[in-house]
């Protein structure tokens, strides 16, 4: 069992500017600190040696050989942590977004929406809610922009000039979002869609779309656990490039 007494949360939150940068330097070193004096580390971090004491004492050690044993053993143990599933995943994603080909695929959106007037984000159950969030981070940024739950909301017949509509569906395969889209497109929309799978349909029948491609969860019978944080990145990564 890891030692998380060390640097127990409650004790870090009160660490003064100070015992702020020697906890950052000693976290960046840590094969160091084990085998360096105290005159050693506090020359490298241009402190005294009372203030290391000090801080060795706000941690409840002895001594800072005591420290030093204790913090040993915490990043031993700490060490033997895996991330969980669901971490592995999301770093392993956002591994990918650190490419150029990520990045000129986010411009390719970035430029259906720049000359929109208007964008409209659309989705149901939490891709609905996550839809009323993009709209609101894109005003944020200058951009008009309305969040669709309801995408049995009627059109009005006539047509949307210079408007974008950003579709969100985990599976792609939404029913009710498909025929929407396709209302949306007869009045002259451009489409771009954000999905899980890039071979759905409505990622087939957009303008543009990014998949994130992360493994489908259900849980309490059938409902959809996938994870939607890359949805927030990507949002948020369109909204920051519009200008």
């Amino acid at each position: 069992m890891v030692n998380t007494e060390l640097f127990r949360y409650d004790i870090i939150q009160k660490f003064n500017e100070t015992e702020i940068m020697l906890y950052k330097y000693m976290i960046s070193n840590a094969e160091k600190i084990p085998y360096m004096t105290i005159r050693e580390l506090a020359a490298d971090v241009n402190m005294s040696t009372s203030t290391i004491i000090r801080f060795c004492n706000r941690l409840d050690c002895a001594s800072y050989n005591d420290f030093k044993e204790q913090f040993g053993r915490y990043i031993k143990e700490s060490a033997g942590i895996t991330p969980g599933f669901d971490l592995k995943q999301l770093l392993h994603y956002f591994q990918g977004t650190t490419t150029c080909a990520f990045e000129n695929k986010i411009q390719e959106g970035v430029r259906l929406i720049r000359e929109a007037e208007m964008v409209i984000f659309a989705g149901l159950g939490s891709s609905g809610a996550l839809a009323r969030y993009g709209a609101r981070y894109f005003s944020n940024f200058g951009k008009f922009s309305v969040g669709l739950e309801d995408v049995l909301y009627p059109l009005m017949e006539t047509s949307f000039p210079k408007t974008s509509v950003i579709a969100l569906s985990v599976s792609g395969e939404t029913t009710e979002l498909i025929e929407t889209i396709q209302k949306f497109r007869a009045h002259g929309c451009n489409i771009l869609s954000i999905t899980n799978h890039p071979n759905s349909t409505i990622a087939r029948i957009s303008d543009w779309n990014i998949s994130y491609c992360l493994e489908s969860e259900t849980v309490n019978g059938g409902f959809n656990a996938t994870s939607q944080v890359p949805v927030l990145f990507l949002m948020e990564a369109l909204a920051r490039r519009i200008f």
